[in-house]
């Protein structure tokens, strides 16, 4: 096992471990190079070599580029103990409702509130609610072509806690089916085109039920004016 380079107490490298100890967030190279007044190439450099010391070190973190900056993690190993030991909201799993908004609107973003309601089959504003009170999920604007709905998008903090440098790192999806009809759904799904199409068959069967509705009621109002049995014969009688 190699051993992390003997860093002088003033050395840029020891700098920027202490820079990276007090920051809560990804911090970009050039940020950091201007804070220790580098060049941002050089910076970058410090940060590569960091990050495979570390590394080959086998320590009990490490140094990631995550969300367009630079922040220390806790090791993937430890990350049950670190579980065990830190009770708070960053170690708490989200729910499986959340999960699949989340998913959704990652995948699909920038999405509305009844694009995720047609891709998940139900209501999902409080969900996606409790997302935005987390900072997995931000409001980026309006739909002018969906009546001025609020579009959401995920935010730098999903990013973050997912280990992810842009949405562009997302995994794909199709390699977790277990099946070519799961690659296809999921195809399907992940479609715009798909989508609206699941917004038109909801629409479609809202009319249906509606026209259903409609013929039930005419139905009832036809048998209400038709004469009775016994009206009947009371007629023929009569003749």
């Amino acid at each position: 096992m190699s051993t992390l380079s003997t860093l002088e107490a003033n050395s840029l490298k020891g700098a920027l471990e202490a820079l990276l100890l007090v920051s809560s967030d990804p911090v970009s190279a050039p940020a950091l190079a201007s804070a220790l007044d580098i060049a941002p190439g050089e910076c970058a450099s410090l940060l590569a070599e960091l990050k495979v010391e570390y590394e080959e070190a086998n320590r009990g973190f490490q140094l990631r580029e995550v969300a367009g900056g630079w922040r220390l993690f806790t090791h993937p190993a430890y990350h049950d103990v670190v579980e065990a030991y830190v009770l708070s909201w960053d170690t708490q799993k989200l729910s499986q409702a959340a999960l699949e908004t989340l998913a959704v609107i990652a995948y699909h973003q920038p999405v509305t509130r009844e694009v995720v309601k047609g891709i998940r089959g139900v209501n999902s504003d409080g969900v996606i609610a409790s997302l935005v009170d987390k900072g997995l999920v931000r409001e980026l604007g309006r739909d002018p072509e969906r009546g001025q709905a609020i579009i959401y998008g995920t935010t730098n903090a999903f990013l973050e806690k997912f280990g992810l440098r842009s949405t562009r790192d997302l995994p794909d999806l199709e390699q977790f089916a277990p099946d070519e009809q799961s690659r296809q759904f999921i195809r399907e799904r992940l479609s715009g085109r798909s989508i609206q199409s699941t917004l038109e068959e909801q629409a479609e069967d809202l009319d249906e039920e509606r026209e259903l509705i409609d013929t039930d009621v005419e139905d009832a109002d036809d048998a209400e004016l038709l004469p009775t049995g016994d009206n009947s014969e009371d007629m023929h009688d009569e003749d």
